[in-house]
């Protein structure tokens, strides 16, 4: 007590003795005509005293509070001079800071500093007073908290005016006031916090990253120790804050959700507003802005876990792990799936808004979030399935990739969580009714989820499903096949050899997928796909995946061609599978003959038989590893010639006809060609196709009429033996004319085709009957032996000197008369040479 009352009355000298000092400058500066250098060395003077001098906290607070506070505040309220004005603001910052009850300064210095930074009653024109002045407010929340509540009205006003200061520094320190302001008296501060809000938001877009920082923190302050109910106010903004590019901004509402989800009174009717807020930072690009997100997660799982203990009793006792679960996942807590769980009816609909939003990075955030709460929502996905599809569906079809391979990711997890019985049922349904190729592609993605054992029962619906004609043969766009594609490749790649009961129709899909035109690429893939899905049932190739089902693939893509145009899809896959077969298609000769002979009639489409004949020369090209593989082939030649071939080469106007006349008569090249048809075949069909293809000389393609010579040619060598005098009669004159056709080739293979007439006469009866039409033969041999093309020459002297063994004399006789007109007598004394040396051979 002695000691208490010696430091008092120490103190009290001393201040006694500071108040004298000050008198003569306090007398100055309260002087209404002292001049602005009086009031100036006036406060120098105080600063001198009171702030250069070691003083103790009593003697300051005497000083301050008996004499200082009032002067000062109204020279900081009023003073004209900036330097004035400043010199006080850091005495009384001074005094607070240094005083023990610096709350009696209060009635004095909130209206002072309210007079100075709100208007209409004045505004600080100086950028670094007005932040003086807020740190001078700052130091009087933290250091006056007991005292202020009849205060608050006028702190309130002051920093509604402050927040929207024009400088950037000043807005900072008004929302740290704010946030001492909420902190000293929440018992109070919640009546008026809603006044904050709006100043608070109208900065929260500053262009300065440490404003927009400043004002998140104030905000999730204010919020927190106000009203709630201003949740609901913020929540867009603080929304579009997760989209700033600087990671800080981002980390402080990240910070602000974390700490309302925890603490805020009302946060159980703010949960499906906060939690994809939080959520959404989980994908954060900082990894320190997404382990706080983690961090916090994981703290309000764990509180609301033991807030609602008794409801989640059953669940932590006897809760089991599924037993399929995405690799290198790391499953939430049980708090924090009962919360995302309980939430996701009232969180799902703005989230399937948001993920079609026009923002691009709208929707890939969307995206993300959709993907983590349905991790979290597990089994409990199921009742919302409808929704969820919907919007998988639409977002699928993004341009922005980002957004696709999100969902593409959350399909996976309803793949994972939902059974397929619901799951199957509706894709499957949607797949029927509209096929997309959004549609397929979560298909394919809930396939990938899906554990092999629970997909098992329910392949066979979906193998029937996919290769629907309404499905697989849906459209020719190589974007929905490629989709289509990955749907196999996911069933072959999750059922493995479970596939085998589905290997029909899997190959049905395949061959559909590959006969679209113009993707080379994806063909390829199409052969990768069939490779993995023989392996998978341990065949060597896919060679033996046709030989399982060649006669069922047959059969499902002739089932309508009696109705089959050019544009008919079936063209194409009927096209795949007699080509990419390889030898397999030899063993399918009833389906694929019957086909051709059910599409190739005159009264069908010309281009689709223009298409199918096209086939059958790419076959007929290498017939022994394709149609004829198996050796049966010859045994329908008949009906290809007769059924087939001859009606096809009969004359029709336009140039499809035509076009199909060529194909036409190469087929039967092909046959003859190869020596698939035997001589007695040949001499079956002669008498039918011998009139075709006499016609098919004339034709205006060079190819066909290459073709028809080359025809002859080899019927002539096969069973011209047995030719009657019409038919030399018919065939040389209609041949001969092609001497003088437009093309070598053709010149050539007239002359080819002569050669073998000749030799057919040889030691015949019918020789002396032709005897006219061998002289006039020679004549016109003997002008094109003239023909300025030397090969053409060549050809024309051979077919003459096998000629010549007919009837030597006459053709001496014909040489004699031309020789001299030919422009060279070369070829002709070559002939009559030849002529000599087989008569000289003969004796």
């Amino acid at each position: 007590m002695a000691a208490a009352a010696a430091a008092a009355a120490a103190a009290g000298a001393s201040a006694a003795q500071v108040a004298q000092a000050l008198s003569r400058p306090l007398s100055c500066l309260q002087e209404p005509d002292c001049g602005r250098a009086g009031r100036l060395r006036a406060l120098q003077a105080i600063r001198a005293e009171v702030q250069e001098r070691p003083l103790s906290a009593a003697v300051v607070q005497e000083v301050f509070g008996a004499q200082l506070v009032r002067p000062l505040a109204r020279c900081l309220a009023g003073d004209a001079a900036e330097r004035c004005r400043e010199l006080a603001l850091q005495l009384l910052h001074h005094g607070l800071s240094h005083g023990d009850r610096p709350g009696e300064a209060l009635p004095v210095l909130l209206p002072a500093l309210a007079q100075r930074l709100c208007p209409p009653q004045g505004f600080e024109p100086s950028e670094e007073l007005r932040l003086g002045l807020l740190q001078l407010l700052g130091l009087l929340l933290r250091r006056c908290a007991a005292s202020l509540p009849p205060y608050l009205s006028e702190v309130i006003r002051i920093l509604q005016a402050t927040l929207l200061d024009p400088y950037a520094e000043v807005r900072r320190e008004s929302c740290r006031c704010a946030v001492a302001c909420a902190q000293a008296m929440p018992e109070h501060f919640h009546m008026q916090s809603e006044s904050l809000i709006n100043p608070l938001m109208q900065t929260i877009s500053h262009q300065h990253y440490r404003v927009r920082v400043d004002v998140i923190q104030a905000t999730g302050a204010v919020i927190q120790f106000g009203n709630g109910k201003s949740v609901d106010d913020v929540l867009s903004h603080l929304a579009q804050r997760l989209f700033d590019e600087i990671p800080k901004v981002r980390h402080a509402v990240t910070a602000v959700i974390g700490e309302w989800l925890l603490h805020l009174r009302d946060r159980y009717s703010y949960f499906h507003k906060l939690i994809p807020l939080l959520l959404g930072s989980f994908t954060d690009e900082i990894p320190e802005n997404t382990k706080l997100a983690w961090t916090y997660w994981e703290k309000i799982g764990l509180q609301w876990e033991k807030e609602n203990e008794e409801d989640l009793k059953d669940k932590m006792d006897f809760s089991v792990s599924p037993s399929h679960y995405p690799k290198g996942v790391t499953r939430p807590g049980l708090g924090c799936r009962e919360l995302v769980s309980r939430n996701l009816s009232k969180i799902l609909p703005g989230l399937c808004h948001d993920i079609t939003d026009w923002v691009e990075s709208t929707r890939i955030k969307a995206s993300q979030l959709l993907y983590t709460l349905l991790l979290h929502a597990e089994d409990h996905t199921t009742q919302h399935m409808e929704l969820l599809l919907r919007t998988l569906y639409q977002a699928c079809l993004d341009e922005e990739s980002e957004v696709v391979k999100n969902c593409v990711k959350a399909a996976e997890l309803i793949g994972t969580f939902v059974s397929p019985k619901v799951s199957l049922r509706l894709i499957t349904s949607a797949l029927g009714k509209t096929p997309k190729p959004s549609c397929v592609m979560v298909l394919t993605a809930v396939i990938r989820g899906s554990p092999k054992e629970i997909l098992q029962p329910h392949l066979t619906d979906l193998g029937n499903t996919l290769s629907e004609a309404g499905v697989c043969q849906r459209s020719e766009e190589v974007f929905y096949m490629e989709q289509l594609l990955c749907c196999v490749q996911a069933l072959i790649e999750v059922c493995q050899e479970d596939c085998k009961e589905i290997s029909s129709q899997l190959m049905k899909i395949l061959v559909a997928i590959m006969a679209i035109p113009h993707s080379q690429d994806l063909k390829e893939k199409v052969e990768e796909t069939m490779s993995s899905l023989a392996e998978v049932q341990q065949l060597d190739s896919f060679l033996h995946l046709y030989k399982l089902h060649i006669i069922e693939l047959m059969e499902w893509v002739s089932v309508s061609c009696d109705c089959w145009i050019c544009y008919s899809p079936e063209i194409l896959e009927f096209d795949v599978i007699a080509t990419h077969s390889g030898p397999v298609i030899g063993e399918a000769l009833n389906n694929f003959i019957l086909v051709l002979k059910t599409c190739l009639q005159p009264n069908r489409d010309p281009q689709m038989r223009l298409k199918l004949f096209t086939i059958l020369s790419q076959l007929l090209q290498n017939a022994s590893e394709t149609i004829n593989s198996q050796g049966l082939f010859p045994s329908y030649l008949e009906t290809v010639i007769k059924d087939i071939l001859a009606p096809n080469l009969q004359w029709h106007a336009g140039r499809t006809a035509a076009a199909i006349r060529t194909t036409a008569v190469s087929c039967l090249w092909a046959l003859v060609h190869c020596e698939m048809l035997s001589p007695e075949e040949i001499l079956k069909v002669k008498d039918g196709l011998m009139p075709q293809i006499i016609a098919t000389l004339d034709e205006d393609s060079k190819i066909a009429r290459l073709m028809a010579c080359r025809i002859v040619d080899g019927l002539l060598k096969v069973c011209g033996r047995q030719f009657d005098e019409d038919n030399f009669t018919k065939t040389y004159t209609e041949v001969l004319k092609r001497l003088d056709d437009a093309s070598c080739d053709v010149r050539l293979a007239a002359a080819h085709t002569l050669t073998s007439w000749f030799k057919c006469l040889k030691d015949r009866d019918v020789k002396s009957a032709m005897k006219s039409h061998i002289e006039f033969l020679y004549h016109e041999l003997l002008i094109h032996l003239d023909d300025p093309d030397q090969n053409s020459q060549n050809a024309v002297l051979e077919a003459l000197k096998e000629g010549s063994v007919l009837y030597p004399e006459l053709l001496v006789r014909e040489i004699e008369g031309v020789v001299h007109k030919h422009r060279t007598p070369v070829y002709c004394n070559q002939l009559l040479q030849h002529i000599q040396s087989a008569k000289e051979s003969a004796l």
